[in-house]
């Protein structure tokens, strides 16, 4: 069995676990968890299109995760716009942001980009907890921060709202594997391989890089939007530079360049918080350790194992 395959099926016994959890599952803790895992991996999916396929390693990406969601919260409480239509402008506003960053992060490489890009993020997260506090709420935040109203469907009921996140994240899941396999994530394959040889050969690296950021952008700002919904409130802790590090923990967890490993290491690093914070406040330092140990042993993720499998272990083939 190839590796395509083989990624093909978990993703396709992902998906219908997910579909099935609310049938399995009583307890709003469980279905409040895997809603979290949806979320997280519809942002790290849109995260890793910009980190494992174009290879830049950005720390910007809290500020369009934190825009999207207060974007759809002063929207639908403040200006009456009904929440699909805020939904879509919280994605637009995440890739606006986006597009803001990358005019002057993308002047740089490397580190700089990384330290630019967090720089940026952390000036929009002191705004939004200071200048800009009569509309965001400062560090108290906006509470009760509503959910749709669709079809005459009850979406405060925790698993009706569960059944939109996944229709949200196997849409944009789609998406997303349509973009990796089109001629575009072809070139952005190219920029990370060598970013001179593409410019060579008649790629715009500069545009390429940008439209990758202004998409993963978008993908980010929805994520925000649907998070600050799951949790009836928001605040500028979304936007602030550790939420940028923890998507970034997930998808090498989970092995980056790769539509499989974004989502299997937000579902690893959620289970393992979930669980780690019920014995010890100091739940932090121990995934670290963990991380670090999977950094050392499993280089290319957990979706790596999955690669090795289909490949077979030195040794298998003659």
């Amino acid at each position: 069995m190839t590796t395509s395959h083989l990624g093909r099926l978990a993703m396709a016994a992902i998906i219908a676990a997910m579909i099935i959890v609310p049938v399995i599952q009583t307890s709003e803790e469980s279905l409040n968890l895997v809603s979290l895992i949806l979320i997280w991996a519809l942002f790290a999916i849109g995260f890793d299109l910009i980190f494992g396929m174009a290879g830049m390693l950005s720390f910007g990406h809290a500020a369009l995760f934190g825009s999207g969601g207060y974007a759809l919260t002063l929207l639908v409480t403040k200006a009456g716009v009904g929440f699909l239509p805020a939904l879509g402008a919280a994605g637009m506003v995440g890739a606006v942001m986006a597009f803001g960053l990358s005019i002057f992060a993308l002047r740089v490489s490397g580190l700089f980009f990384s330290l630019l890009t967090l720089a940026l993020a952390q000036l929009v997260y002191i705004l939004a907890s200071t200048k800009l506090r009569s509309h965001t709420g400062g560090l108290d935040g906006i509470p009760g921060v509503p959910r749709p109203e669709l079809f005459g469907i009850d979406f405060y009921d925790n698993r009706n709202y569960y059944y939109f996140l996944i229709v949200v994240f196997i849409v944009g899941l789609a998406v997303m594997a349509l973009l990796r396999a089109s001629p575009f994530g072809k070139a952005l394959q190219a920029v990370q391989a060598n970013d001179v040889r593409a410019a060579q050969i008649g790629y715009n690296v500069q545009r390429l890089r940008q439209c990758a950021f202004m998409i993963s952008g978008f993908y980010a700002g929805v994520s925000g939007a649907l998070l600050a919904s799951l949790m009836f409130y928001i605040s500028p802790q979304m936007l602030h530079w550790t939420t940028s590090g923890d998507v970034l923990i997930m998808t090498v967890l989970g092995g980056k360049g790769t539509l499989l490993g974004p989502i299997l290491g937000v579902a690893v690093f959620e289970v393992l918080k979930e669980k780690l914070s019920q014995y010890t406040q100091h739940w932090y330092g121990i995934l670290g350790m963990i991380f670090i140990l999977c950094t050392i042993f499993l280089p290319k993720g957990l979706a790596g194992l999955f690669a090795r499998k289909a490949a077979g272990r030195p040794g298998d083939a003659p």
